[in-house]
């Protein structure tokens, strides 16, 4: 085909106005109504996402449980708790802290 003839079947498609508004219609879907396709993948990735931390928080809930359960057992495990994360002592003993990398 000729330049020429490419031309004309660009201009005949163009000066068609079921095709321009075909066109039109199909952009307006894809990208500027309110459902359109780019939020909608915008928003199943933000889903997603809020789906992990749902399950992380769930995870932390337990262990959470599990660490309150187990300073409500007794002194004996509230003060090593202090002791291992909070550095705590007895008025006569040292503390050494050991770093591992």
């Amino acid at each position: 085909m000729k330049k020429k003839e490419i031309k004309d079947i660009i201009l005949k498609k163009i000066k068609n106005k079921y095709f321009v508004a075909t066109v039109l219609f199909l952009a307006w879907i894809l990208f500027f109504d309110d459902d359109s396709i780019v939020s909608h993948i915008q928003n199943k990735r933000k889903l997603r996402e809020l789906n992990e931390q749902k399950e992380y928080y769930k995870e932390q809930i337990v262990a959470d449980k599990q660490k309150l359960e187990d300073l409500n057992s007794g002194i004996d495990e509230l003060e090593k708790f202090a002791r291992e994360q909070y550095h705590m002592s007895m008025p006569d003993e040292d503390v050494y802290i050991v770093v591992e990398d």
